[in-house]
């Protein structure tokens, strides 16, 4: 009598963690799916990224440094997100340097994307959140020479992702979203 009141209490428990086990992992499985929800994930050229749009204002400071184009998607954000296979169609022009664009924000300034090598001219931007004249949606972006807007996707400090007409090879053929990684 004795081991079957073992044998049943050792049951019970087994039965009891075997539920707390799966419990859990529904649960982690659920906030799993939740975080995902909203966020592109990929990989470009060994960069790991997941790209959501910015909810609220940015810290503009965050753009300030100098960044390397990785990637380019012909298209916008929106067409990106529903993308199953997404493409990256960026391929370096430099040579032995790399395509980069530079911001310094306390001056609201930045260099166009350029060869690392290439002298260019710093250009006057104007950091602004609010509704894009050009895009009519409720972002993050900036101006700059009165009339070019370029919306700001989203920026940590290793990542970027900037959506609008940066590059002319790629503005010909539609390339709208880069993806830039931090240099310094």
């Amino acid at each position: 009598m004795m081991k079957l009141n073992k044998v049943v209490l050792l049951l019970a428990l087994s039965f009891v963690l075997t539920s707390c086990i799966i419990s859990t992992a529904a649960k982690i499985v659920t906030t799993t799916a939740k975080i995902g929800i909203g966020a592109v994930k990929g990989t470009v050229k060994g960069v790991s990224w997941a790209v959501r749009k910015a909810e609220g204002k940015i810290n503009e400071n965050l753009l300030n440094g100098t960044w390397k184009v990785v990637g380019v998607y012909n298209g916008s954000f929106d067409q990106y997100a529903q993308d199953a296979d997404p493409a990256n169609n960026f391929t370096p022009e430099c040579g032995d340097s790399m395509e980069v664009i530079e911001f310094k924000s306390k001056r609201g300034k930045f260099l166009p994307i350029h060869c690392q090598t290439e002298k260019v001219d710093w250009i006057k931007y104007k950091f602004d959140f609010g509704r894009n004249p050009q895009t009519k949606n409720k972002e993050n972006y900036f101006k700059y020479n009165s009339s070019n807007y370029i919306s700001i996707i989203d920026v940590n400090s290793k990542t970027m992702v900037l959506e609008g007409n940066l590059m002319q090879n790629y503005a010909l053929t539609g390339g709208k979203l880069y993806l830039f990684e931090k240099v310094k």
